[in-house]
């Protein structure tokens, strides 16, 4: 492994990978390191569904494209993901096979020429000048310096703008944070059986469960949902919340509170719910579910507003049309839907970390208020940020300029000529 690379990417999620491969295929010599075992993030450790790539209503529009659908295309190419209504009415999903998923993002990133390094993590960082010009990294080997002439942070937790320096708000200054959610995977379910109730019956026999006191269930709603393999669904119903995901012994304790209420969950659908009476759990998520952490201070901060008031930028570089979803302590989540099936722009500016050069962020730790953060944290929502993040990167080291010196212009051309959204399509599923 080379110690200098035109762009080093921390964080292999979904924002992080398609940053990597994004500026590989623009010929950057890229570096893409990870803490997991495998790529993908959140969306092969926890999840088996991307949102945001629909905007909900009764007229559909796709407002993701670019490597989010090549990752949609290669997967249904597989036969392994499909599409399917949310069950809160938030506009349609692909569900996928995580398993395939680890692989689809692998070969995507070996075809770019990335050079990627798992079991990895990102400790420090070295400024000059204002200038963020080398990481510090450890893993089984050791400790080693990684020099490069661009830099992403799609580490979720905005850790190295962190180390940096840079300004977020986190825990102490959100009080109202994300709770965190355990995904698990259970086989064995009779699933047209199941399928036959109600969401509002099963949430009305979850509330009564709770409140006999024979069932400890926090969140009294969640669903479940079928994937590509028969009698085999997964369920999304845990909450703990007032967690700072940043803090080790309060993740620890969230993990291990995570797994109890799985297997509580788990035993009130055995018990009460038609179609689960045979079911065996399978798997819970390796990893918690993060929603929100650290969030950096950019150049721009998405808010509310702009979010509810489908607001559009001359610097837009992705766009989203998915609902404030805030999953906060309590028994239920709360929606707040962009009116008219509205869309919204992300600015380039959401970023460009404040104070710092030579960085850019993308994903779940971009520069975004609360409630606006609640909505454009979906997986195909990260993965056009990380499309721009690793083309404004690329652009930045071809031309020996600053990211913050990018030309938008030059930049949303450059996406738009690799099949990037900047503005909705009618939807048209991969398969089509």
């Amino acid at each position: 492994m080379k110690q200098r690379y035109d762009l080093a990417v921390v964080g292999a999620g979904s924002a992080g990978s398609s940053a990597a491969i994004s500026a590989a295929r623009l010929g950057a010599q890229t570096l893409l390191l990870d803490r997991l075992p495998f790529l993908g993030g959140t969306s092969t450790a926890v999840l088996d569904t991307f949102y945001a790539f629909y905007t909900p209503g009764e007229r559909a529009r796709r407002v993701v494209g670019g490597i989010g659908w090549e990752v949609v295309e290669r997967l249904e190419a597989e036969g392994m993901a499909f599409e399917r209504p949310n069950t809160y009415g938030a506009g349609t999903g692909v569900t996928y096979d995580p398993e395939v998923l680890k692989v689809v993002w692998e070969r995507l990133a070996e075809d770019a020429k990335v050079d990627v390094l798992l079991h990895t993590w990102a400790t420090g960082v070295e400024l000059r000048e204002g200038r963020l010009v080398a990481i510090r990294t450890w893993n089984k080997g050791g400790e080693s310096f990684i020099q490069a002439d661009a830099f992403i942070d799609a580490s979720g937790d905005a850790d190295l703008c962190a180390m940096a320096g840079v300004g977020y708000e986190d825990a102490k200054s959100t009080p109202n944070l994300q709770s965190l959610s355990t995904i698990f995977r259970v086989a064995n379910v009779d699933v047209e059986k199941a399928a036959r109730m109600p969401k509002t019956e099963l949430w009305a026999m979850m509330r009564s469960a709770a409140e006999s006191g024979e069932y400890r269930l926090p969140r009294l709603e969640g669903s479940w949902h079928r994937t590509p393999h028969p009698g085999v669904v997964t369920v999304h119903m845990t909450r703990i919340p007032n967690v700072d995901a940043t803090d080790p012994e309060q993740l620890t304790r969230a993990e291990i509170e995570g797994r109890r209420q799985v297997r509580e969950y788990h035993r009130f659908l055995r018990d009460k719910a038609p179609g689960f009476e045979r079911s065996v759990l399978v798997a819970t998520s390796p990893a918690i579910g993060v929603r929100e952490s650290r969030r950096v201070i950019g150049d721009y901060r998405l808010t509310r507003d702009d979010v509810l008031g489908s607001r559009r930028f001359d610097d837009e570089i992705a766009l989203c049309g998915a609902p404030i979803e805030d999953h906060a302590a309590g028994p239920d989540t709360r929606w707040t839907y962009v009116p008219e099936s509205g869309v919204y722009g992300i600015p380039y500016r959401c970023l460009l970390p404040e104070g710092v050069e030579g960085l850019l962020v993308a994903g779940r730790c971009f520069s975004a208020t609360h409630d606006a953060h609640a909505s454009a944290r979906s997986m195909a929502t990260c993965m056009a940020m990380g499309q721009a993040a690793g083309t404004a990167a690329a652009m930045s080291v071809a031309s020996r300029t600053a990211p913050r010196s990018v030309g938008v212009t030059t930049l949303r051309d450059c996406l738009l000529e690799n099949r990037a959204l900047l503005d909705p399509i009618d939807a048209v599923s991969a398969s089509s």
